[in-house]
């Protein structure tokens, strides 16, 4: 093997591992940990089967998106617009607003964070980390050291989640038993969960890294599929760990405040005053780089309106003012942060189906936009299969979802 085919298995090898690391760090945010915590609460242990069903979904859908993608060369809205022209404005646009509602919804994350941690007001929270993420941002330097920090801070999570799954002493059993045979089923919990994990920018972070990366055609289709089984791998077993955790503490009896910083409260409760401030230092910490993720993804797709802000100065400028703008939005509406965050969820499940499908008819009907690539039949069945459920549970839970920020 060659120098110059060494570098270039590493080089791929090291995009893969990023666009796995940027779809999971964008998924495992405040909203994950809120939306886990607020329906474990509200379900008990019958939540099991509705992670169950998103893990399913999530598989499928970023199976699919990740391949077309990274087949196509193209980002999403391109491929959108080549299949019906006009349509990657309207997923620009709709990728745009649900990431403009998860930004407003990671802003209060940093707020909730600190409330926690500092018992600060999460008002005065999230517009401080605001700023903070505005500096990260723009300061090159800022950035290297808070992603060492987030490193140590992941591993804080991780490990102060499965203590607290250990001590609150959750049912397993009824929790294995509900996986499959659940007491209830709440579509609207199911919806806002995958959207939460797959929704609205989410669903094309990691891919879009992989074009950046050069990680593109056909021969990358199998290591491109198993890059996005990974990343739903992490993201669903640190949800069912973080439902294992709350699970404990509320069926030991502690009676949860959904309407507040519900996840602190039950942390509080399974491990003291360090436990609550703990998990507000890494809620914050999971806020913070969602807030820099969600607008600098969700501004890549203005250049679907203006390719001038494709790159450079003008994007940089566009993602701190998508912040700042989030950040405004926040701080004038009287919802709750908990409700928000939920919401935030709810509203990209609700949007999800409408690009999925688009992408799933260009790998049936326009194989040339694939180069000329046999897309696998099976795969495209269980594409089929998931947008269907998508649509489905989307019609029948959208009311519900509005109903969240009345929270």
């Amino acid at each position: 093997m060659t120098t110059d085919t060494t570098t270039r298995s590493r080089s791929r090898r090291s995009a893969l591992v990023g666009a796995i690391f940027l779809m999971a760090t964008s998924a495992i945010g405040p909203g994950f940990i809120t939306q886990t915590t607020t329906f474990t609460a509200k379900l008990g242990a019958a939540f099991a089967f509705g992670i169950l069903m998103s893990i399913l979904v999530d598989f499928v859908v970023q199976m699919n998106i990740w391949r077309i993608i990274s087949v196509s060369g193209k980002r999403a809205h391109e491929i959108a617009h080549a299949v019906v022209p006009g349509a990657g404005h309207l997923l620009a646009a709709l990728v745009i607003l649900g990431g403009l509602v998860f930004n407003i919804g990671n802003v209060a994350g940093t707020g909730l964070g600190l409330n926690a941690a500092l018992g600060l007001d999460p008002k005065l929270g999230g517009a401080l980390s605001a700023l903070l993420a505005i500096v990260v941002f723009t300061v090159k330097r800022a950035g290297l050291a808070m992603d060492r920090l987030l490193i140590v801070l992941g591993v804080l999570m991780v490990l102060l989640t499965l203590y607290v799954s250990i001590v609150s002493q959750p049912p397993v059993g009824d929790a294995l038993r509900q996986t499959v045979l659940p007491d209830d089923i709440d579509f609207a919990a199911i919806t806002t969960i995958i959207g939460g994990t797959v929704g609205g920018y989410i669903t094309y972070s990691g891919a879009h890294r992989l074009l950046d990366s050069g990680t593109t055609g056909p021969e990358h289709a199998r290591e491109v599929t198993r890059g996005a089984l990974t990343g739903i791998a992490v993201t669903g077993l640190m949800r069912f760990l973080l439902f294992l955790a709350i699970l404990g503490v509320v069926a030991g009896g502690v009676v949860l405040d959904t309407s507040g910083n519900a996840t602190a409260q039950a942390f509080e409760s399974a491990a003291g005053e360090f436990g609550q401030r703990a998990f507000g230092v890494v809620l914050w910490a999971a806020a913070i780089t969602s807030v820099v993720g969600a607008a600098f993804t969700s501004v890549s797709f203005l250049n679907a309106f203006s390719p001038a802000l494709a790159q450079g100065r003008p994007r940089s400028w566009a993602t701190v003012a998508f912040i700042a703008v989030s950040t405004v939005i926040y701080l004038l509406i009287g919802t709750a942060p908990a409700a928000l965050l939920v919401f935030a969820g709810g509203f990209n499940g609700l949007i999800l189906p409408i690009g999925f499908t688009i992408l799933l008819y260009a790998a049936w009907r326009r194989r040339e936009l694939l180069k000329g690539y046999a897309y696998p039949a099976w795969l495209l069945g269980l594409g089929a299969i998931a947008a269907a459920l998508t649509w489905y549970m989307g019609a029948t839970s959208a009311r519900t979802i509005f109903d969240y920020l009345s929270g």
